[in-house]
């Protein structure tokens, strides 16, 4: 009997002991830092001093000594150190009956790194939060930012939970409360965005005839609100002065403030809701742009003059909508757009949204059309006029339209005063009215309604169908199951269309590159031989990415062009498939290495030698960080590049062992190259949310379709699937083959199937 203990599984046995299951003497060898000073004490006998505090360059193993165990019997272990460790890290410790034991072998089939406890800085260790400072990208071309901007649109969608968009059901839009006004109205407002979802507000018109330009105008986070009336904002004050000078303004509520209570503003949504895309930013930009269908369907609005302003919480409503609505023509976010703050509230994350991109790209997706940023130097738009905004404007270059982003700062704190209104007023003159003089549009005094005059139900009852949070939780689930049935493939041109809108809302949602094969770096760290044998040990990246997957390429001697290659992905990492005593692979991969493969085996993200404690207490944690099962999806499709990269490699073949089955399947169904794949299932509850929060958790990823849409991304490839059990969507993967032509290619067996079964169906590739 043999057990190796890293450093990560080292503390839990100085804690609480260990155990053997056969009598023996048992050799301790000790794993530890240059220059550190250990005894290791096993049932309270020291042995000798294995590191004695000599200086050395690495890491090393020695031998402490030998102690008779007993099965089934508890055996304590101490480690006294008496040198500070300083960034060396930590000890390893190895234990084994076997004479032959030697733990330097053995580390030859277990770990990449023989010499140091494990690999870099991978860059996914590193937890952004919205405080994290932006480097800001430089485009250089009109395609290459186009291809970007329609990056950021998808990835706002998905990760907002309305990719595919839901369907625009009747808004049964009530307009009343009128009160006239010299050289405006106002009235009161509330419509359906969703069956039993309100969206209250008041509208504001101008004297005359139209049809006006309409303005959104999304308050941000001020204590009354669309009725806030102070010194830093009032929005009354911009509704009643934009309709004077000519427009329509609609000023609607965020979620949770004023007569919108269905939900709070900090509702407690948790794992469940995000894994089908639910989430306050979420339902405030569908919101959004149910506001803009509202003001389209007004006798009295140009739809060609559409505009959108807002501060603050606002002002990311602004710059989220006009990034995926084009029907927004102009508008002007105020106190928002910043390299360096992305937003502190619920109502500005959600899951997946930023790994890779920020509000100034997103504020940038309005180029061509006109745009003013609005800043102050009391906030963290500070720098609007030097970073951000030079940023915007290479963007509007691209276009030869310069002349259409401009700034405007004040000095002042976060705000949304009566100057920075008066530079939105002027802006709007110039791009829907062609009044290109300030002086005609500055702020006039205005009296500000009653309460009770403005607020939608004041008098009136909430409708009794408005649903409670609850309510609106299972109606969204529910309309989302149906969008992905009514997509679920029967033949080739569904099958087609089904991928064409799943295929990048699974990407997005899992924020996943499949890196081509020039794209992966390999960094080779030495190779170990055996007879008929070789192990080369590798560090796979993506280039530029700095994420580091340990692995080991099991190459058979001599190794023949064309060889086929198989990556195999276990849940405990490449080491659970050695055979750690006697230094050699374990069975599976000495099968397939007699079977004829390659075997790439890999430390999927931490597992194995890449095994760190990340924090993930930080708040909107997956807004800025990719979830741990996102990350692993994304280290098995960088080790499938590599291998394809490999030019004496010929097919490529996948297998997911345990838990990590449903980690390969998702993978599988976004990786082009893949001959074969063989999946356990593990007997996965496929349809049970808590599970996926538990076990699989990727925000948006129950909303896209999860595991059935990698099924019917995988057809027509050979798949085999394992341990089905009854969660598996058996009827999504049938039907996608079906529809393939291609049913002969899908093997599915609810029961776990003899290794030697998997094997025989992996050669008949």
């Amino acid at each position: 009997m043999t057990q190796i203990f890293d450093q990560h599984q080292l503390p839990a046995l100085l804690c609480q002991g260990g155990m053997v299951d056969k009598d023996g003497l048992y050799t301790f060898w000790l794993w530890a830092p240059p220059g550190s000073q250990a005894v290791l004490v096993v049932n309270g006998s020291p042995f000798e001093p294995t590191h004695t505090g000599v200086a050395a360059p690495w890491f090393t193993w020695v031998r402490a000594g030998q102690v008779a165990l007993h099965k089934g019997q508890t055996f304590s272990v101490e480690l006294r150190v008496h040198q500070a460790l300083g960034a060396t890290g930590g000890f390893g410790l190895a234990l084994s009956a076997e004479n032959s034991f030697d733990p330097r072998r053995s580390f030859e089939v277990t770990r990449v790194f023989h010499r140091q406890p494990g690999p870099g800085l991978d860059r996914r260790w590193t937890v952004k939060d919205g405080d994290t400072p932006w480097t800001l990208r430089q485009y250089p071309s009109r395609a290459a930012w186009e291809a970007r901007a329609a990056h950021i649109r998808q990835r706002l969608l998905v990760s907002l939970g309305l990719w595919p968009l839901p369907e625009r059901t009747p808004l049964k839009a009530r307009i009343f409360g009128r009160l006239e006004r010299e050289g405006y109205s106002v009235e009161k407002v509330c419509f359906e965005s969703l069956p039993g979802f309100l969206v209250c507000g008041n509208l504001y018109r101008p004297a005359g005839k139209g049809p006006f330009p309409g303005i959104l105008s999304p308050h941000g986070h001020w204590r009354d609100g669309r009725l806030e009336h102070s010194a830093d904002c009032s929005i009354p004050g911009r509704c009643i002065n934009l309709a004077r000078q000519g427009h329509v303004v609609f000023a609607y509520d965020m979620i949770g403030y004023l007569d919108s209570d269905q939900l709070s503003h900090h509702p407690e949504l948790g794992r469940r809701e995000a894994l089908w895309g639910i989430g306050l930013m979420g339902l405030q930009l569908w919101n959004s742009m149910r506001s803009v269908d509202f003001l389209l369907s007004l006798e009295d609005v140009d739809p060609e003059r559409i505009g959108c302003t807002g501060a603050s919480g606002g002002g990311t409503q602004t710059f989220a909508l006009t990034a995926v609505d084009d029907r927004v023509k102009a508008a002007a976010p105020v106190n928002m757009v910043s390299a360096h703050m992305q937003g502190g509230c619920g109502c500005e994350n959600q899951g997946h949204l930023r790994l890779e991109l920020n509000n100034v790209e997103i504020a940038a997706c309005m180029a061509p059309r006109p745009l003013l940023l609005v800043s102050a130097t009391g906030d963290w738009t500070c720098d609007t006029p030097d970073v951000e905004y030079p940023a915007i404007r290479r963007v509007y270059q691209l276009y030869g339209a310069e002349e259409r982003v401009s700034e405007r700062q004040f000095d002042a704190g976060h705000n949304f005063h009566q100057g920075s209104r008066e530079a939105v007023y002027a802006f709007f003159a110039k791009w829907f009215l062609g009044i290109d003089d300030p002086q005609r549009c500055r702020e006039k005094p205005f009296v500000v309604e009653k309460r009770e005059d403005l607020l939608v139900f004041s008098g009136p009852p909430r409708p009794a169908h408005a649903l409670d949070q609850a309510g609106l939780v299972r109606s969204l689930i529910e309309r989302s199951e149906k969008l992905l049935a009514d997509l679920k493939p029967s033949d080739g041109p569904s099958l087609n269309k089904f991928k064409k809108a799943l295929a990048p809302a699974l990407r997005h949602a899992l924020s996943l590159t499949a890196p081509a094969a020039a794209e992966v770096e390999a960094a080779n760290l030495g190779r170990s031989r055996r007879p008929g044998l070789a192990v080369q040990r590798l560090l796979l990246s993506r280039r530029g990415e700095a994420d580091q997957v340990p692995a080991l390429f099991y190459l058979p001697r001599p190794l023949k062009q064309g060889t086929p290659a198989l990556l195999v992905v276990h849940p405990q990492g490449k080491a659970a498939l050695a055979d750690a005593g006697r230094g050699q692979p374990g069975p599976v991969v000495a099968d397939l290495l007699a079977q004829g493969y390659a075997v790439l085996a890999i430390d999927a993200f931490l597992t194995g030698e890449g095994r760190v404690a990340r924090g993930e207490g930080s708040p909107h944690f997956t807004t800025y960080n990719q979830t741990t099962t996102a990350c692993r999806v994304q280290d098995i499709l960088t080790a499938l590049a590599y291998l394809e990269s490999c030019e004496e490699v010929g097919a490529v073949d996948l297998l997911g062992l345990e838990e990590a089955g449903p980690w390969c399947l998702l993978a599988r169904g976004l990786a082009s190259g893949v001959r074969r794949a063989a999946i356990d299932f593990n007997y996965l509850p496929a349809g049970d949310d808590q599970v996926w929060a538990e076990q699989l958790f990727v925000p948006a990823l129950r909303r896209v379709g999860d595991l059935r849409t990698a099924l019917v991304l995988a057809a027509p490839g050979a798949l085999l699937v394992h341990q089905a059990g009854k969660g598996f969507p058996e009827d999504w993967a049938r039907a996608a083959y079906r529809a393939a032509g291609k049913e002969e290619q899908l093997l599915v067996s609810g029961r776990r199937l003899k290794w030697e079964a998997v094997l025989a169906w992996l050669k008949t590739g």
